[in-house]
């Protein structure tokens, strides 16, 4: 039993129905707004779990609604939905602070399937800052530093760090960074896993005494003081 609380943002009556019946049957807690004012003013003074929010709402756009939470520092996970799949759209949702986004019209399957792995990832830290030796990343600034040396990381390579360092000492395995860290479209073949790794180590670890980012062969990998 899931026992979370979502909140659809959709000003399709149909659109807003379905999905509230379909997550209830899934043993959610469902709220519902139909237009972007109404669910930033429900978004920013109640807590769930999950935000479902179309992009395009009268009043206010979704990916307005998701920056101004951002701004407040709302953390609460938003997935998006767009009839625009273009690649400048999809970048400007996921800019707006989007947790991910799900092109219009989906199935009912993948967007539980989202829901899921969305709702999987681990809760937002309330430290803004996660360290880990002299190893420090400042998550609002989107900075980070080796000591006094400030390390230049893709989004990607960010992500995958932090992703790490929310699980110090834990082994995440291939299939678990992909979920976690790239989207369901990635190629779960392909060898971005490694190639990333790779060059986190060049830009962390070359250079320095203690290495950070370890392998643990067969299992997958961890950032710890120590193997």
């Amino acid at each position: 039993m899931n026992y979370m609380r979502i909140l659809i943002v959709e000003d399709d009556k149909d659109v807003r129905d379905f999905l509230k019946v379909s997550l209830a049957s899934e043993c959610f807690a469902v709220d519902v707004a139909e237009d972007g004012d109404a669910g930033f003013a429900m978004a920013s003074s109640n807590d769930y779990d999950l935000i479902i929010l179309d992009n395009i709402l009268p009043n206010k756009l979704g990916c307005e609604v998701c920056s101004d939470l951002r701004k407040e520092g709302k953390g609460t996970p938003v997935l998006i939905l767009s009839i625009r799949g273009a690649v400048e759209d999809k970048v400007q949702l996921l800019d707006s602070g989007a947790d991910d986004y799900l092109s219009k019209p989906f199935s009912l399957d993948e967007l539980l399937a989202r829901v899921r792995a969305i709702l999987r990832r681990p809760a937002a830290y309330q430290d803004e800052k996660l360290c880990l030796d002299n190893l420090s990343l400042d998550i609002p600034a989107q900075k980070v530093f080796r000591g006094e040396n400030r390390v230049y990381l893709t989004r990607k390579e960010f992500a995958l760090l932090e992703y790490l360092l929310k699980n110090r000492g834990k082994v995440m395995s291939r299939g678990n960074l992909i979920e976690h860290v790239w989207d369901m479209n990635a190629d779960p073949m392909s060898n971005t896993v490694e190639s990333h790794i790779l060059n986190l180590r060049k830009k962390i670890d070359i250079g320095e005494n203690r290495k950070l980012i370890h392998t643990v062969p067969g299992r997958g990998y961890k950032i710890d003081l120590e193997k």
